[in-house]
């Protein structure tokens, strides 16, 4: 029901709720996961009002893109989170980034390097600064 969503939640029961329910639990609030604490949801919820919180606070992120975009797009999750991610940090190093994007920050993938590459080929090179080794968010 929740596949694919990446969802943080410090109660220990929720935590295993949302694991049984398929989405993957973070250990720790980050930028990419859904801070289900955040949502209000009180016991006795069914899976339907939890699914739909959840599907509610992404469809925030989409908003939240749209205001840094400057317009509605379609985008890659990968690309997608990065963007949330760096415009929510400030401010993110390279291991931070890949990190909060669920890799490893010695990870020799070049996912989040191929996903930036293609960011500021769709959106002009000073989209995504980096300087120092610290990605941000620059302008279109």
């Amino acid at each position: 029901m929740l596949n694919g969503i990446k969802i943080y939640s410090a109660d220990g029961v929720w935590r295993q709720i949302l694991a049984d329910m398929g989405a993957t639990v973070c250990d720790t609030p980050e930028p990419t996961c859904v801070n289900f604490d955040m949502l209000g949801i009180t016991m006795p919820a069914t899976p339907i009002a939890v699914k739909t919180a959840v599907q509610n606070a992404i469809d925030g992120n989409i908003q939240l893109l749209r205001d840094i975009i400057g317009r509605d797009v379609k985008l890659p999750y990968i690309q997608a989170q990065i963007i949330i991610s760096l415009y929510k940090s400030g401010g993110m190093s390279a291991a931070e980034l890949r990190t909060a994007l669920g890799y490893s920050p010695n990870a020799t993938t070049h996912s989040v390097d191929t996903a930036i590459y293609q960011l500021r080929k769709t959106f002009g090179r000073e989209f995504i600064t980096n300087t120092n080794g610290i990605y941000k968010i620059g302008r279109i």
